[in-house]
């Protein structure tokens, strides 16, 4: 029997690790639904200015956007059986490790995505991760597992998402 899962996917937005798990999840037809992040980067930035008014410091523009921001994030993280929160290598991402913690405190199981030469820098966020991967196929091999019980190993010669 397949287990329907809704699936948070956290974290940088600007490589195509999403449509890399969608497309593993479309190619083995898993029950899963994926929810996330507003991922256009300047609408992000904007969508307080643009709903709420324009703001003339700095501070406040963020401010309006980022509780904007958190009310989807919070909302379908509440909602979400899974999270799955990616660290990429070009910024810092403090809101990546936010949405992991929200997680936690929730008590929503996630999944961690990042490169090998970040584990000591994520310790922390990987200690109560419920696993660590490297790829997104290893991400669409536990989604697999999980709603269809099916075992399989992804390729060693996958490269690691970047």
């Amino acid at each position: 029997m397949d287990v329907e899962l809704t699936v948070y996917l956290a974290g940088e937005i600007h490589s195509d690790w999403r449509d890399q798990i969608a497309d593993g999840i479309d190619e083995h037809d898993l029950p899963v639904d994926l929810t996330g992040p507003v991922t256009d980067h300047s609408a992000s930035d904007d969508c307080g200015v643009t709903i709420l008014g324009a703001e003339e410091n700095p501070f406040w523009k963020d401010h309006k956007g980022a509780k904007l921001n958190a009310m989807r994030t919070r909302t379908l993280i509440n909602e979400a059986d899974l999270v799955v929160v990616r660290f990429g290598d070009q910024y810092k991402q403090w809101n990546a490790a936010f949405d992991a913690g929200y997680a936690a405190a929730l008590g929503t199981p996630y999944i961690v995505l990042h490169a090998k030469e970040h584990t000591h820098a994520l310790k922390e966020v990987d200690a109560e991760a419920m696993a660590v991967c490297e790829t997104t196929e290893q991400v669409v091999a536990i989604l697999r597992y999980i709603t269809r019980g099916e075992l399989v190993r992804p390729s060693p010669t996958l490269s690691v998402v970047r």
